[in-house]
């Protein structure tokens, strides 16, 4: 297995990971994390082997200006060549090198959808290889335009979905069919369906409950659910002072940005002051994540208690809601834990996870980080505050939630298509 990108690209390849070597299977696990060494020594409770490499592949200096122009570009396909630029070309080399080792070795290769090396490589030693998407907005359908807006009819959806895949194409089959070319391999067409998914088997790591499988998925594209896992000792425990301000009044907002939040002083200062002023503007409490806010000057007072980390599986049940980035893995742990959310998307994923909530009726309508401000922000908690209906709504999906497991799930599948069932 082999996965890149930020906790909330790792977290589900862990979980996974964990769930076939307990089925017993031998793992390996081939983690590349953006923008930190968070899981340098990292080791698994049931055996699977994890190597971590290239990571974290930007430095400090890079992720503040990667995180400031992200945000600030409105076109999502100059936001993802951005990405792909400074995020996951400086890596791919190794992430090759690491892939062929693996694919040498292994019966089957299972990767993260962005992860061409390790398609290539499997390709390359004559080994079947299955996709792991984290977002089922990757799926083509003439059912859903690729907007996540109201649907226009199946010709309109089409003809959105071709012009999609032409932009999402000329952004990144460049750099599959660049790999391929070197290694005389065959030339891809069509990212999405030709790189993202697998015709062998694609699992779309999504809770049921968000996701909606349309008729005209191909066979292979199966929805399994959120791959979700008990809290990991990187994670850590909910400290005694935050222990306390859950217990000293109302359920708090929380806030965070996760891999978003901007870790340079300035930037993550103004971002603290967005959000420390928008729950003032509600009048709610609040427990704002910020890995440096000390260092940003802030101080904890009866309102807002100001964290560097906490884990969130442990700490959202007690929240009135999630104030978040729309991150996959985020959005689905607010959502499991029955909470509602308030989505300050960076880019146009993450406006897509916002769209969904809202669609279900558990959030109000995304805003975006570039152009927010704390009024609107405060706008927006206010109507998650006075819409009881979005907390019974949520509490619902919650219940439905937890009676999934996307891991036994993906396992299950995993065994069918590979005559294991």
């Amino acid at each position: 297995m082999q996965t890149w990108g930020s906790h909330g690209d790792i977290r589900p390849f862990l979980a996974l990971a964990e769930g076939l070597q307990a089925a017993g299977h031998e793992v390996t696990l081939l983690i590349t994390c953006v923008d930190s060494a968070a899981y340098d020594g990292i080791t698994s409770a049931r055996g699977v082997k994890i190597a971590v490499l290239a990571s974290p592949v930007m430095s400090a200096e890079d992720a503040d200006t990667f995180g400031r122009t992200a945000y600030k570009t409105r076109n999502p396909m100059a936001q993802m060549a951005k990405i792909l630029r400074m995020c996951f070309d400086p890596a791919e080399d190794a992430m090759f090198d690491a892939a062929r080792k693996l694919s040498a070795d292994a019966d089957l290769l299972i990767g993260h959808y962005f992860m061409h090396p390790l398609q290539i490589a499997a390709e390359q030693a004559g080994k079947p290889y299955i996709s792991v998407l984290l977002s089922h907005a990757a799926v083509p359908s003439a059912f859903k335009n690729p907007l996540g807006t109201r649907s226009i009819g199946k010709t309109g959806n089409r003809m959105l979905w071709w012009l999609t895949k032409a932009a999402l194409n000329s952004v990144l089959r460049p750099y599959s069919n660049r790999l391929r070319q070197h290694h005389g391999m065959p030339l891809v067409d069509d990212v999405v369906t030709q790189v993202w998914m697998s015709p062998k088997l694609t699992l779309v790591a999504v809770s049921p409950q968000i996701c909606e499988p349309q008729a005209d998925w191909p066979a292979s594209a199966r929805a399994c659910g959120f791959l979700d896992m008990p809290n990991f000792a990187l994670e850590g425990s909910i400290p005694d002072a935050l222990a306390a301000f859950l217990e000293a009044g109302d359920a708090p907002f929380y806030m965070t940005l996760g891999s978003w939040m901007p870790k340079d002083i300035p930037t993550q200062s103004s971002t603290l002051r967005l959000l420390t002023d928008a729950a003032r503007l509600a009048g709610c409490r609040a427990i704002i994540q910020s890995h440096s806010w000390q260092e940003c000057g802030f101080k904890s007072c009866e309102q807002v208690l100001y964290v560097n980390a906490a884990p969130h599986h442990a700490v959202f049940p007690h929240c009135h809601a999630v104030v978040h980035h729309g991150g996959a893995g985020t959005t689905q742990s607010a959502t499991l834990a029955g909470k509602p959310s308030v989505v300050v998307a960076h880019i146009s994923e993450q406006e897509h996870w916002g769209l969904e909530l809202r669609r279900m009726g558990i959030a109000g309508k995304p805003t975006r980080r570039y152009s927010v401000t704390a009024k609107a922000l405060a706008k927006r908690i206010a109507l998650v505050r006075n819409t009881p209906g979005m907390q019974i709504k949520a509490q619902a999906v919650a219940s439905a939630m937890r009676q999934e497991n996307g891991v036994a799930e993906a396992v299950r599948l995993v065994g069918q298509a590979f005559g294991q069932a």
